[in-house]
């Protein structure tokens, strides 16, 4: 039989009267929020970045794919309160925790964010709440490092208050896929844990995948990252092998494609970006060391993808020669510094890594992204201060190369081909451009 605490949680799900906090409120936080106030519940959004706070409660947002009228509609319903305040984490009846899990310098992973949440939670932590890691880490987490912390409060997990896990499935820039279509894994310590998890989030997405427990949830998350991780890094090293037997791999690829069983296409690129795919799969090769086990192929996969920002470098450093140029001194635009087309977000972009190693041979470097006006500073970077250039057809004949590493649709390729000495393409973004073909160089 359901405990009381468990019955009252159901009931006030049933009647959308349950407060939803989310904690870190960036790309997976905010399209969360979205996902619960269109399902007809409140929510109060926490982060420690009171510039942030104080930009949504102003009616504006920060994420190109969640726009200030979203949030002005939030706001005008009163269903939307952010605070930097910790204290008020006591109010809601969820808490879904989606704050950063990088890798340290070791390549380890770096829970500094997640133990300082739970600090802070477990100082007002109140009977009856739920509380769900949503961030990406490797299996025993949620036991190992969060309960622990949580239960400092003088609460039992799963007697006192519920524990899920259940991790983030964002694609930005997918238009096809937003938080709320997108189904659950939700794994819990105990079976009301999993009850009521699954009821909050079955109230506002496309569905739940109930798994056995945390550890099946945290490791299904890793596996997602681990394959796409594997594949891409094959096709990385297709590439190059490609390369020099002059054969295209993208033709290869988009014939390949065509069988209608037993192969997905993956393609290759300039390097891996984002939050999850250069970072999570090294969560399990650290797990499996702790275990006195390699993880052979994470750490191929890895060893292959990082290599990639060096090869575009060493090929565009070839192309440039082919006109008696060297990269010292050389004009070189990157177009685009977002890790993916069609975004805003430029964590862990591979075009960090390009433009480093530019500037340290020399180069006279500009970008260009409609999606990242000024360049941000990143923790593993420290690269000069520079503006997004408009492309025009002046600006791009003053440059001896650009490359192309994101391939936005913004761009209008057939200009840039058009008025650039040579174009070095990472995306295959100049397949159907028709004209002046020979000066594009793909890699």
């Amino acid at each position: 039989m359901a405990s009381d605490s468990c019955t009252q949680f159901l009931a006030s799900l049933r009647d959308r009267e349950s407060l939803v906090g989310v904690i870190g409120l960036g790309y997976v936080g905010l399209p969360l929020i979205d996902a619960f106030i269109t399902a007809g519940f409140s929510c109060l959004g926490i982060d420690v970045d009171q510039t942030k706070v104080d930009t949504l409660k102003g009616g504006k947002s920060y994420i190109k794919h969640i726009d200030d009228k979203k949030i002005g509609v939030w706001l005008s319903k009163a269903k939307f309160d952010a605070t930097a305040d910790m204290d008020r984490m006591s109010e809601p009846d969820a808490l879904l925790i989606c704050v950063p899990t990088p890798l340290d310098d070791a390549r380890d992973p770096d829970l500094t964010y997640v133990i300082q949440t739970c600090e802070m939670i477990a100082k007002v932590l109140r009977p009856g709440q739920l509380v769900v890691l949503e961030s990406t880490t490797y299996p025993t987490t949620t036991r190992d490092v969060m309960i622990p912390i949580l239960e400092k409060s003088g609460l039992k997990a799963g007697v006192d208050f519920f524990v899920a896990y259940s991790p983030e499935r964002e694609d930005p820039g997918n238009p096809n896929f937003s938080a709320a279509g997108i189904p659950k894994v939700v794994g819990a310590i105990n079976d009301e844990s999993l009850q009521v998890a699954c009821a909050l989030y079955e109230s506002a997405v496309a569905g739940t995948v109930p798994v056995s427990s945390c550890e099946v949830a945290e490791a299904a998350k890793v596996l997602e990252n681990i394959y796409r991780a594997v594949n891409i890094a094959l096709v990385n090293e297709l590439k190059i092998l490609f390369d020099a037997m002059d054969i295209d791999v993208w033709e290869v690829i988009n014939a390949a494609k065509t069988k209608p069983f037993g192969f997905q296409a993956f393609y290759p690129g300039p390097g891996l970006g984002g939050h999850c795919i250069p970072i999570d799969p090294f969560y399990l090769s650290w797990l499996a060391r702790k275990q006195g086990l390699n993880a052979r192929f994470i750490e191929l996969a890895g060893e292959v993808n990082r290599s990639m920002p060096q090869y575009v470098i060493s090929r565009t450093a070839e192309f440039l020669n082919e006109a008696k140029k060297p990269i010292n001194g050389s004009k070189i635009c990157m177009l685009g510094i977002a890790y993916k087309k069609n975004v805003d977000d430029p964590r862990e972009s591979p075009s960090f890594d390009l433009m480093k190693i530019l500037l340290a041979a020399g180069a006279e470097l500009t970008y260009s992204d409609p999606h990242v006006p000024s360049m941000p500073k990143m923790r593993h970077y420290d690269l000069p201060p520079m503006k997004s250039e408009t492309i025009t057809p002046e600006f791009l004949a003053s440059q001896d190369a650009v490359i192309i590493a994101t391939d936005h649709s913004d761009f209008d390729y057939d200009m840039i081909v058009e008025h650039s000495a040579l174009v070095v393409d990472t995306r295959n973004a100049t397949a159907n451009v028709l004209t002046n073909r020979e000066k594009i160089r793909k890699t």
